[in-house]
């Protein structure tokens, strides 16, 4: 099955190949695979590649900037048309930029941004990371309708633009709300194994009964959390209710179970659109504009979860 068929659930189409596509040779330096989502986007990244007939080297930096540094070096001197990058962090990237963009090697952002110029990439693909936790919050608010609700919150790696704009995100879904407030907020790493000790020692801090939601920054902290609240004697979903960012088949699983309330979709078809805009760069020098911008959609207990896990574990994710 093409994979323009089996991702119509992402919203993305890819455009017309461009003639120049079975030439170019493309770095890819992923951060690694410490969710769900991340190795759905290594798999999605592959597939488009292949089926452009794009030759894609790939690099795993283990959620190191060292390591994504020294793969995007290599791949400057091995004279790649162009590298593909989704930054483990925000800042500490123009020296390497500089190198590509003097080596005139074109470099698209995928699913994160940079603290650099926007000169030394030719465009960013990813959502909008701020409406992603604005999403998340205005779901609570109006969930709670003016009950009072003490909130923990599970932040992404810290120092990532995720975890920045999800968290000013939220806070700004929820302001003007005083009957909700973050009582504790800590780094789960974006790891589901991280996401459950951390939601440990929230659970011990404040009591079961004195948290009535949790907001994590993805859902692999979010399923992780899961695991210690059902360890603390509480039902997930309904004594504390819970919101994250992602739609991984696992978290739709867990909303079909009564589990999980919400989630927010963050497509990991980012390579289709930097595809399309590197080959439509190539082709007639088309400059893309700086942000392209994908879609994100809120799924709750009224969506179909169960058929939506099926199908995205059909996909690879």
């Amino acid at each position: 099955m093409k994979l323009k068929t089996v991702l119509l659930a992402t919203a993305i189409a890819s455009a017309p190949i461009a003639a120049t596509a079975a030439d170019m040779t493309i770095g890819f330096s992923q951060i690694g695979s410490e969710s769900g989502w991340r190795a759905a986007e290594t798999t999605v990244t592959r597939l488009e590649a292949e089926e452009r007939g794009i030759e894609l080297k790939f690099a795993d930096a283990q959620q190191k900037q060292e390591n994504q540094i020294k793969a995007i070096r290599s791949f400057i001197a091995q004279g790649v048309d162009a590298i593909l990058i989704a930054p483990v962090v925000a800042t500490g990237w123009d020296e390497v930029l500089e190198e590509a963009q003097d080596a005139e090697i074109p470099v698209v952002l995928l699913d994160r941004t940079v603290d650099a110029d926007e000169s030394l990439y030719l465009t960013a693909v990813t959502s909008d990371l701020v409406h992603e936790g604005q999403v998340a919050g205005e779901w609570l608010a109006t969930e709670m309708d003016g009950a009072d609700c003490r909130i923990v919150e599970l932040q992404g790696t810290t120092g990532s633009s995720p975890a920045i704009d999800r968290k000013n995100g939220f806070e700004q879904g929820i302001a003007g709300h005083d009957n909700l407030e973050i009582v504790r907020s800590q780094t789960g790493d974006f790891t589901r194994a991280q996401g459950k000790v951390v939601m440990e020692s929230f659970l011990k801090a404040e009591g079961g009964e004195n948290i009535c939601a949790l907001y994590a920054h993805n859902d692999d902290m979010a399923v992780g959390a899961i695991q210690a609240i059902k360890e603390a004697g509480l039902t997930p979903g309904e004594d504390i209710k819970i919101v994250a960012i992602d739609a991984v088949p696992d978290a739709h699983l867990a909303i079909a179970n009564g589990e999980m309330n919400a989630t927010i979709e963050l497509t990991p078809n980012m390579a289709g659109p930097a595809l399309d805009a590197l080959e439509a760069y190539f082709a007639d020098g088309t400059e893309p504009a700086k942000w392209i911008q994908t879609e994100s959609k809120l799924f709750t207990a009224a969506d179909d979860n169960q058929a939506i896990y099926e199908m995205k574990k059909d996909l690879g994710y």
